[in-house]
């Protein structure tokens, strides 16, 4: 079960603010100090420099290996560690700190448009950098890093859930993180027509932010006196052959397999059907398809007038961000009242990942 949520984005520093300008409409696409290949200014989503913390001193050391974090991932340490310490903030003091499972940018569309992230350090990184905030801590030999972009949060969320379900730990937690505020990169999808200019509209908003779920067993929770939000099935994940590196024609079959495969793990019928539906779609027409196709073939399982809900309009891309923030928006949204349930949340990775999950009001 989920039993709390953290959050940072363009419109909150936190999961209830970002919750509420996200249902409230708020959008904070603004022109950015960078500029695209004709010079004119890049609209982005961003997070104001002093709503985060400054990187602690030793976070950026070189490793074993001698390998220094670049710029963007100094920017992903300081974005993590608010809604981490959000989350951690719920655990009770006398149990053993939870494990991490935590989603990182995917492949970028060049070998040089971005450093690597190693996903080795990261986690040990975030440790130390949650730890001089004094966020809390967690089971850092046990915590792993997922890769894949926006459908690499599914993929951490399974991960923590089978941690919990397996009684390997008591609690765990999800997430991911995810910005897209580096002038390479960004110069890398504007030469390849993938980012929204003046002169393109097909194209995405790049944003930036970071999203945490803590999982509990339910023993756990009772005894924490944590009362659950929301519950979660098994994610089911699928490959989309057709996907933005491939010459293989795009169909739409990776999308229609995880939901379906979702759909079937959570026991969805035509009697109880989902009611919200928590898209990645982030303006590109590209995405348009597979929702099509996914949709038609479960048509029955879906209620005639379902909502649909992407947040990419207000606060951009937020990548391996957004499926944990998805989780937690449901969540929070059943839990007050205005969001149904159950609810559908799925991610496409431009790799070809695609994972989808149901989420249910506790």
């Amino acid at each position: 079960m989920v039993v709390a949520v953290g959050a940072v984005t363009a419109v909150g520093l936190s999961a209830p603010e970002t919750a509420a300008s996200l249902r409230a409409g708020v959008r904070r696409l603004r022109e950015s100090r960078l500029v695209d290949l004709y010079f004119a200014p890049i609209t982005l989503a961003e997070l104001p420099d002093e709503g985060l913390a400054d990187l602690v001193d030793g976070v950026d050391s070189a490793t074993e290996d001698g390998v220094v974090p670049g710029g963007r991932e100094r920017r992903l340490l300081r974005l993590a560690a608010m809604p981490l310490a959000e989350v951690l903030r719920v655990m009770p003091r006398d149990v053993v700190p939870p494990p991490i499972a935590i989603a990182l940018p995917g492949r970028p569309p060049a070998p040089d448009a971005a450093q690597p992230i190693d996903g080795r350090w990261f986690p040990a990184r975030l440790a130390m950098q949650l730890a001089a905030l004094g966020g809390g801590t967690f089971d850092v030999t046990a915590s792993r890093a997922v890769g894949h972009g926006r459908a690499g949060g599914l993929v951490a969320l399974e991960r923590a859930a089978a941690a919990v379900r397996s009684g390997a730990a008591p609690f765990a937690i999800a997430g991911g993180v995810d910005t897209f505020r580096d002038a390479r990169l960004l110069h890398a999808y504007d030469r390849i027509g993938r980012l929204k200019t003046e002169r393109r509209g097909d194209g995405f908003l790049p944003g930036e932010g970071a999203a945490f779920v803590l999982l509990a067993a339910v023993a756990a929770a009772e005894r924490a006196t944590l009362a659950p939000l929301a519950w979660i099935a098994p994610v089911v994940t699928g490959t989309e052959d057709g996907h933005f590196w491939s010459d293989t024609p795009y169909r739409g079959e990776g999308l229609a397999a995880a939901v379906a495969g979702a759909l079937d793990a959570a026991a969805i019928t035509p009697a109880a059907p989902v009611e919200e539906v928590y898209v990645s779609m982030n303006g590109e027409h590209y995405w348009a398809k597979e929702w099509s196709v996914a949709q038609l073939r479960q048509s029955d399982r879906f209620a005639p007038d379902h909502a649909m809900h992407h947040p990419a309009e207000g606060i951009g891309d937020t990548g391996a961000a957004w499926a944990p923030l998805a989780v937690g928006l449901a969540a929070l949204g059943m839990r007050d009242g205005y969001r149904a349930s159950p609810s559908l949340v799925y991610a496409s990775s431009d790799d070809g990942l695609r994972a989808a999950v149901v989420v249910r009001g506790a």
